[in-house]
């Protein structure tokens, strides 16, 4: 709804909410233009976010780890229900996420290469401020590029023009900043969540479920022992280990922190731009695990060559890995597909939204003149009101009997209505629909009649017919 406002309605909006989301509402707006605002069109940039995403951690994992790690990490951030989840979304996690993982390539490229000139790492700390302007909380890279530099023994001349490209980072959030402190009122409703859980920071962070959790997890302890175990065997540490570890944990903490002593930020969804991190610790264990098993393969099979000059131990391991592949893709199968079509059944937005199939019915059952009205009684966020803006065809030529002032005309987010009672004296519709939120089943015969039903009724209409679709009760009501 903010991305279809026009220009000037954007900035009545952001000046007084939202702006933290300001970039990306401008973005999808441009988008909008060329490709409509249907759900495929909306969704679309955050399903090909995910795929730089993917990209992004492979190449990543392979600097930090090696090929096969890299490889895994590709494979698992694409499967985290996290990630799924981000990629049918009209939001901006997709894309934070992917511009999370490329920043820290470019980082890493830098301090590898030992680029001596500021322009380099100035770009370096635009881009970074550019993304903290999509998502505020990218700022937390910070500590994440600063582990990279610490583990790479960066001279002396790197560490300043690092220096220099967080200094230029963090002066270009400065507007963001500003405009996320002075609207931070917004976030209050995260107090009443109860976000800030083991369950939210453990399982629903990236997992979304006990299971993926259990098994996620059991990985991540796998591939720290395997490379501790590297390190006491004289050898140095992966680049990326302790990286991976500040990524998934000092962002984590700092929201957990302010959200307990300051204010209320923290949401699970927040950390989805950690998510590579995940993908290449879990990828670290799936490989440790694979190496194991060759070895203990390789061993039990040793011989002398066999006649076409090759060796038993080489075919056991190849075999192996065919074995471990087959393992690790049975059991992530079972794990994770529950999880995949849960999210993308019909009812699985926001709590079990219905708004596509209600407008599907108003549509094939209104006709042009009717009046129309909507449940007051919830959020904004989930009041069935949002049908008629997301779906405005199917409700083409129907009166909008309650409408004050469209959201377009105001700096708030949603349209401001008067209450039925107050209109319904005065509508000369001969049919009134009523998008309602009912406490049971409209069917009950003790079920609770709706207000705004009820005023509707004391002004001359009938109820002839009330259908469920799944939390919202469609009332077709007529005059006499």
């Amino acid at each position: 709804m903010s991305a279809q406002r026009s220009w000037s309605s954007l900035a009545l909006e952001l000046g007084r909410i939202d702006a933290v989301h300001g970039l990306y509402y401008a973005l999808l707006h441009a988008w909008i233009g060329v490709f409509g605002a249907g759900e495929w069109s909306t969704r679309a940039p955050s399903a090909i976010a995910v795929g730089l995403l993917a990209a992004g951690t492979i190449v990543l994992a392979t600097r930090w780890f090696d090929a096969r790690v890299g490889l895994i990490a590709g494979i698992v951030v694409a499967v985290l229900p996290r990630t799924t989840s981000m990629a049918t979304e009209a939001r901006s996690y997709a894309l934070g996420a992917a511009l999370a993982v490329w920043l820290t390539v470019a980082c890493t490229e830098l301090i590898r290469r030992r680029v001596r000139s500021p322009w380099w790492w100035t770009a370096y700390g635009v881009g970074l401020a550019l993304s903290a302007t999509l998502f505020v909380y990218l700022l937390l890279l910070v500590p994440v590029h600063l582990a990279v530099l610490a583990v790479s023994r960066a001279p002396r001349g790197t560490w300043l023009r690092w220096t220099l490209g967080a200094a230029v980072a963090v002066v270009g959030s400065w507007p963001i900043l500003a405009a996320a402190s002075a609207q931070r009122r917004q976030l209050h409703f995260l107090a009443e969540r109860g976000y800030a859980s083991v369950d939210g920071v453990v399982v629903r962070q990236w997992f979304e479920s006990a299971p993926i959790a259990v098994v996620a997890w059991t990985l991540v302890v796998v591939g720290a022992i395997a490379t501790v175990a590297v390190r006491r065997r004289g050898r140095r540490l992966p680049l990326g280990f302790v990286p991976s570890l500040a990524w998934i944990v000092a962002p984590t903490a700092a929201l957990l922190l302010v959200d307990a002593f300051v204010a209320p930020t923290y949401s699970p969804r927040y950390l989805s731009f950690a998510v590579p991190a995940v993908a290449m610790l879990i990828a670290v264990g799936v490989a440790s695990a694979i190496t194991a098993l060759e070895r203990i393969v390789g061993r039990r099979d040793q011989g002398p060559a066999d006649p076409a000059g090759g060796s038993r131990g080489v075919g056991a391991a190849a075999s192996a890995r065919v074995l471990a592949g087959v393992v690790a893709g049975a059991l992530a199968l079972s794990v994770l597909a529950p999880v995949y079509v849960r999210q993308r059944t019909e009812w699985a937005k926001d709590g079990g939204s219905d708004l596509r199939a209600v407008a599907e019915y108003v549509q094939q059952h209104a006709q042009p003149g009717d009046g129309i009205v909507f449940d007051r009684t919830t959020k904004p966020s989930r009041r069935p009101r949002l049908a008629l803006h997301l779906y405005p065809q199917a409700f083409a030529g129907l009166r909008d009997v309650a409408l004050r002032t469209p959201y377009e005309q105001r700096s708030g987010i949603w349209d401001t209505t008067w209450p039925v009672a107050v209109v319904a004296p005065d509508l000369d519709e001969h049919t009134v629909w009523a998008l309602e939120l009912p406490s049971g089943s409209p069917d009950a015969a003790n079920a609770a009649v709706p207000d705004d039903v009820q005023a509707l009724e004391a002004s001359g209409y009938r109820v002839v017919d009330a259908h469920l679709i799944h939390r919202t009760v469609v009332y077709r009501l007529e005059k006499g």
